[in-house]
C-alpha cells in the first residue's frame, strides 16, 4: 500500500475519533516512507491528542529534525514539551495531601518552563497559579491568574479561579492575623 492510503485511512479515523486506529495508520505510512516530515508532523499531533505525550515529543522532533525550516513544526514541538511539564507538575501535585513544599517547588519550576517554552499555554498559567497558592504565594497565584485572563478574557472559567484564589487569600490573612 502506498503511504498516502495509510494517511486517507488515518484521517477517515480521526474523523470517526477512533485516534488509536488513526495513530496505527500514521505509524505505518511512517515506515513505508520514514523520511516525510509531515506525516511526522501529524502523527505527533494526534499522540498529543490521545495525551500520549512521550511519542508527539518524538514524532514532533523527528518532523523538525527533516525539516527545520518549517515554523509550525518548531511550534508544536515546543507546545508537545510544555504540555508534557504541565502533566508531569500535575501528576506531583493532583489530589495528593502529602505534597511536600520542595515537590510543590518542582512543580513550580516545571510550570515556569512550560510557560516560557509555550507562552500561550492557558493551563501552564492555570496550575503554576494553584500551585503558588499552595505555598502561601497568593499574591503570585493572583498575578500569574491575571496574566492568563488578559490571553483569554472570554474564558469564565478564569474568573472562577481568580474567585477561588482571592477567597484563599482572604483566608490567609485573617487567619495571620489571628495569629
Amino acid at each position: 500500500m502506498k503511504p498516502e492510503s495509510y494517511i486517507q485511512k488515518a484521517y477517515r479515523c480521526i474523523l470517526q475519533n477512533d485516534f488509536d486506529e488513526a495513530l496505527r495508520w500514521f505509524e505505518q505510512a511512517i515506515a513505508a516512507n520514514p523520511g516525510d516530515a509531515e506525516v511526522h508532523y501529524r502523527c505527533s499531533i494526534t499522540y498529543g491528542r490521545s495525551n500520549k505525550l512521550g511519542m508527539a515529543i518524538i514524532h514532533a522532533e523527528e518532523a523538525v529534525r527533516l525539516q527545520p525550516d518549517k515554523p509550525e513544526y518548531g511550534v508544536h514541538l515546543q507546545h508537545i514539551k510544555a504540555a508534557e511539564l504541565v502533566q508531569r507538575a500535575r501528576k506531583m501535585v493532583e489530589n495528593r495531601k502529602d505534597v511536600t513544599k520542595t515537590e510543590l517547588y518542582q512543580a513550580i519550576s516545571h510550570l515556569k518552563s512550560a510557560v516560557a517554552m509555550d507562552p500561550l499555554y492557558a493551563q501552564a498559567y492555570v496550575w503554576l497559579a494553584l500551585v503558588y497558592s499552595e505555598l502561601d504565594e497568593h499574591a503570585l497565584a493572583i498575578s500569574t491568574l491575571k496574566e492568563v485572563i488578559a490571553l483569554y478574557p472570554q474564558e469564565s472559567g478564569l474568573q472562577y479561579i481568580m474567585e477561588e484564589l482571592k477567597q484563599r487569600l482572604r483566608s490567609y490573612l485573617q487567619d495571620s492575623a489571628s495569629d
